[in-house]
């Protein structure tokens, strides 16, 4: 066969023939850097030809090289050698393509409803939620495959987030081809979709969206318009999920179960329901019964399910629903210290051996269904000890923001080439996205014994040349420090808090302190600060942002400072609500006595509100660096959006 000196030629990883001449200037494609590992690509650049053709394309280059190039490596150790195509560009951000990740995101936030989130509650639609989500997948023709993805789905209050990710580490580390869907994203939205444990890349997230938007927007009608931000991220994990033809999905349910998007899955290898409480009542209902019930709407008929142990109105209701659909139901009990041999858990906090427990009993599951699990044992344990593959990814799992401790290394930065810690002191931050009343009693134990171990602090993970992906490998790195450097250490243990005005705060905050307080691990003070994520829009983990914040009503984090001042005072405190409080100057906070403090008059020496999160930050550094003898110890929690800005704020 006679090919063209101008034609690239190699298989696709579905074994079709990839024919791809050279992109001359006539094709006035943009310039963009696309990473893919299917021939998906060709769908893609079909898709960039037809916005091009409806006149919203500027061309920026004369032309652009399809080429191949090998990836083996450059994803995880188990993952094997796959074909690639890379659209190669030297000037991607400086054209005004409508390809970019900017504007990906630009056409994200265009997805954002202020709708409420339950699809089955808008009676005018002439379809539910799920009846456009199955239409939604047919369009992108991926119906048939999805079955083939062989999915762990996972629903519950809390621990969910993390029983994914340990289900990753387990079956990755077990020698499979893995793909992980989880949410929120703390700082970009790519960290909603992991391949091998690794974020998925941003060429590879602009190939599978523009081709998922596109094809989308081809079919849109007044009855199906396009999905809501949260329908179209499960969609195109799912989309990402085939075509990267994984070995297994592991998909984390949104909120619910019943109506939640990613109730799409209609035959799911193995599903599990996490530790269930109060959260979105507003939408799943005021009781654990209504709660549970929503839960159990991922079971299907069959279909193994594990739980773990629940409060008895939401286990009645779970078996209840397990016996309907003749789904075998088994609760399983937290994981012991004896089963894991001597190994600790890289996700820290006791409730992580409830989370653990359920993730190898869905992954022993999984594998027993598919046939792998007597192979993967090879006669060689025990039958209650776990296989090393088992153990290896319960010890290497990674969530960011869930129980997370970071030491901030840039202290010892400003205006040195050499670091010396002996001028600084230590600012260490414990981030938890805890926000509803249980996940806030398991953030408070952690919290507890991670600060009173005061022989340890935390290996530094943020520094000059070190990136976020490559510091955070494990969610609890510690060191020892010497009985010298201990003694000269004064330490301060300051809560920086925010959360969502839904939340209940007359709730989550008495829990927090009084644990806090049972365990001598009581707070100096506390910071409320407004949020700097919005809902409005989704940006790139990448966007600045400013020092200088514009000025935001600070109503709310009043009314937080409030609750706090009355709780540590042990008594209502009648503070007139008209009055105006001040915001403390930051140089006096710290080190003001609580005697000094007077809530009635607006005088405030146990917390103060600061008028921006990166006002907050900035303080607090300056406090470290400023007192060489000083350890501030940081609990940043009460909402996930919150601690994704203190890790973006901190990674600049």
């Amino acid at each position: 066969m006679l090919v063209s000196p101008n034609t690239y030629m190699r298989r696709g990883i579905i074994g079709d023939l990839l024919l791809t001449n050279r992109v001359t200037s006539e094709n006035r494609y943009s310039s963009c850097c696309l990473n893919a590992f299917d021939v998906t690509g060709l769908k893609a650049f079909r898709s960039l030809e037809k916005i091009r053709q409806k006149g919203i394309h500027e061309p920026c280059t004369p032309y652009t090289t399809l080429q191949y190039h090998d990836i083996s490596g450059l994803q995880h150790a188990n993952m094997s050698s796959q074909t690639g195509i890379t659209v190669n560009s030297s000037n991607m951000q400086d054209c005004h393509s409508p390809f970019t990740y900017e504007a990906a995101m630009e056409a994200l936030s265009s997805l954002i409803t202020r709708k409420k989130r339950d699809g089955n509650l808008n009676t005018d639609a002439k379809y539910t939620k799920l009846e456009r989500m199955s239409m939604y997948v047919q369009i992108l023709g991926i119906k048939e495959q999805i079955a083939d993805l062989n999915i762990i789905h996972v629903a519950g209050t809390k621990g969910k987030g993390s029983t994914c990710t340990f289900c990753e580490a387990i079956l990755r580390e077990s020698g499979f081809r893995t793909g992980l869907f989880t949410s929120p994203h703390l700082i970009d939205v790519k960290e909603r979709f992991r391949l091998n444990g690794l974020e998925i890349s941003e060429g590879q997230f602009l190939l599978y969206f523009w081709d998922c938007w596109n094809q989308l927007k081809d079919k849109i009608t007044e009855d199906l318009p396009m999905p809501p931000l949260f329908q179209f991220l499960t969609l195109l994990g799912l989309k990402i999920f085939v075509s990267e033809k994984v070995d297994v999905a592991i998909i984390e349910v949104g909120m619910g179960g019943k109506n939640d998007s990613t109730n799409v899955i209609q035959d799911p290898t193995v599903c599990g329901i996490t530790s269930l409480g109060f959260d979105h009542t507003e939408i799943l209902g005021d009781t654990l019964e209504k709660i549970a019930l929503h839960k159990a709407g991922i079971f299907k008929p069959k279909v193994p399910a594990f739980t773990v142990p629940q409060l008895p109105e939401a286990m009645v209701v779970l078996k209840k629903r397990a016996h309907e659909l003749e789904v075998p139901l088994q609760v399983i009990a937290p994981l012991t210290y004896k089963r894991l041999n001597g190994v600790t858990l890289s996700l820290s906090g006791d409730h992580q051996l409830v989370n653990a427990g359920l993730a190898v009993s869905l992954c022993k599951s999984w594998l027993n269904t598919t046939g792998k699990w007597e192979k993967l044992l090879k006669n060689d344990i025990a039958d209650d000890s776990l296989p090393e593959a088992f153990l290896r990814g319960l010890s290497t799992a990674h969530l960011s923001g869930r129980a997370q401790i970071v030491h901030d290394f840039s202290l010892g930065l400003s205006n040195q080439t050499k670091i010396d810690e002996t001028c600084h002191g230590e600012l260490i931050f414990y981030l938890d996205g805890a926000h509803s009343p249980e996940s806030m009693d398991a953030c408070a134990r952690w919290f507890s014994n991670v600060v009173n171990e005061n022989i340890h602090r935390p290996v530094p993970l943020f520094s000059k040349n070190r990136s976020l992906n490559d510091s955070c490998s494990s969610n609890g790195c510690i060191q020892q420090l010497n009985d010298k450097q201990e003694s000269k250490t004064i330490s301060k243990r300051i809560l920086l808090f925010n959360c969502m005005e839904v939340r209940d705060p007359e709730i989550i905050l008495p829990r927090l302190v009084d644990i806090c307080a049972s365990s001598g691990s009581d707070f100096s003070k506390a910071i409320f600060v407004p949020s700097i994520s919005t809902y409005s829009k989704v940006t790139s983990g990448n966007s600045d942002i400013p020092i200088n914040t514009p000025s935001k009503d600070l109503a709310w984090q009043f009314s937080l400072q409030r609750v706090w001042e009355r709780i540590t005072h042990g008594k209502d405190v009648g503070m007139n609500k008209n009055l105006k409080t001040e915001i403390m100057p930051p140089t006096k906070f710290l080190y003001d006595d609580i005697t000094n403090c007077n809530p009635e008059n607006g005088k405030f020496s146990c917390s103060a509100v600061f008028p921006s999160l990166p006002s907050a930050i900035s303080f607090l550094r300056n406090s470290a660096r400023d007192n060489p003898s000083l350890r501030l110890q940081v609990l940043v929690t009460g909402s996930l959006h919150l601690v994704g800005d203190v890790l973006k704020l901190l990674r600049r």
